[in-house]
């Protein structure tokens, strides 16, 4: 059991970061290929302000902030330490994340994405029962492995 502590309370969820192998090339993706809104970049170079804030010593990133319907996306590209590594998880593995969104024509999505380098990681699949009787729903992948739903 926790043990007591001051209460508190999520105003609301701020955003989803991504880390991504090229900043330009997602902001190419977010932006020109989804529709989201650039926000704006921020560079920060090593210090021990952003080692402390995300628990990595020698940390160097560039970010941009994305704002889709609703939700803001922040996308990392890392530039040190020299150690870090691309993860592509699958969807069952511990640690994969995935962002959820809403369309309005699923087809037309996937074939926009599709050339660009996102790909389906299956057919659409139609939910049979439930609350959610008739929603079309996919997941779908990036070239550095990040996951979307699509719905």
């Amino acid at each position: 059991m926790i043990e007591s502590s001051p209460p508190f309370r999520i105003e609301s969820t701020e955003h989803t970061g991504i880390t991504v192998s090229s900043l330009d090339q997602a902001l190419s993706f977010w932006v020109d290929v989804m529709g989201f809104d650039h926000l704006y970049t921020w560079d920060f170079d090593e210090s021990s302000f952003l080692e402390e804030l995300v628990g990595v010593n020698a940390a160097a990133a560039r970010l941009a902030m994305v704002k889709a319907p609703g939700h803001l996306i922040e996308l990392l590209e890392y530039r040190s330490p020299n150690d870090r590594k691309v993860v592509k998880p699958r969807s069952c593995d511990v640690g994969s994340v995935h962002v959820a969104f809403r369309v309005e024509n699923i087809d037309a999505l996937l074939e926009r994405i599709s050339t660009v380098g996102w790909n389906a990681l299956s057919r659409v699949q139609k939910v049979e029962s439930g609350e959610r009787t008739g929603l079309r729903l996919v997941y779908v992948r990036g070239p550095d492995g990040a996951n979307s739903r699509v719905s």
